[in-house]
C-alpha cells in the first residue's frame, strides 16, 4: 500500500517527473476509484436482476423485462472485462511499469492516461495496432 499522501487538487502534468510518487498515487487512487464505482454498479444490477418479478402476465411486458435483463447483463460483462484491466493497471503499478508502452517501452503520453488510465499503448503504438488490424480485416 502507498504511503503518499496526494493533495486534493494535484493533476499530473508533462512538466513532472514521469511517474513521480504523487503521479503514481494519483493513477493507483484513480484506478481504485473506478474500480469501485464498477463493482458497486455491478453489484446493483445483480441486485435488481434478483428482485424483479420475472413472471409478468404480458407477453410484451415480460419480453421487455427480458430484453432489458439481457442488457443489464452485456453491460455487467463490459464490467467485469474493465475491472480485470484495472487490476491489471494496479499490477503495473506495483511492479513499476505502469505508464510505459508495453510495444515500445516508451512513455504513455500523461494526457492519455488521464483520459484512460487502463492504456498499455502509447499513441502511436496504438494506431499501428488499429492499422494493423484494418488492413487483416480488409484483407
Amino acid at each position: 500500500m502507498s504511503t503518499t499522501l496526494l493533495p486534493p487538487d494535484y493533476v499530473p502534468s508533462d512538466e513532472d517527473d514521469f511517474m513521480n510518487p504523487l503521479m503514481t498515487e494519483f493513477f493507483r487512487q484513480r484506478l481504485i476509484e473506478w474500480r469501485n464505482e464498477l463493482v458497486r454498479e455491478s453489484d446493483q444490477t445483480l441486485i435488481n436482476i434478483q428482485t424483479t418479478n420475472n413472471q409478468e402476465p404480458d407477453i410484451s411486458d415480460r419480453a421487455s423485462l427480458e430484453s432489458n435483463r439481457a442488457l443489464e447483463l452485456r453491460t455487467r460483462d463490459r464490467g467485469r472485462k474493465l475491472i480485470s484491466k484495472i487490476d491489471a493497471a494496479l499490477r503495473r503499478i506495483d511492479d513499476g511499469e505502469y505508464g510505459y508502452c508495453e510495444v515500445t517501452g516508451d512513455t504513455i503520453d500523461i494526457r492519455r492516461l488521464i483520459a484512460r488510465p487502463i492504456a498499455t499503448l502509447s499513441v502511436e503504438a496504438q494506431e499501428r495496432h488499429e492499422r494493423m488490424e484494418k488492413t487483416h480485416r480488409d484483407s
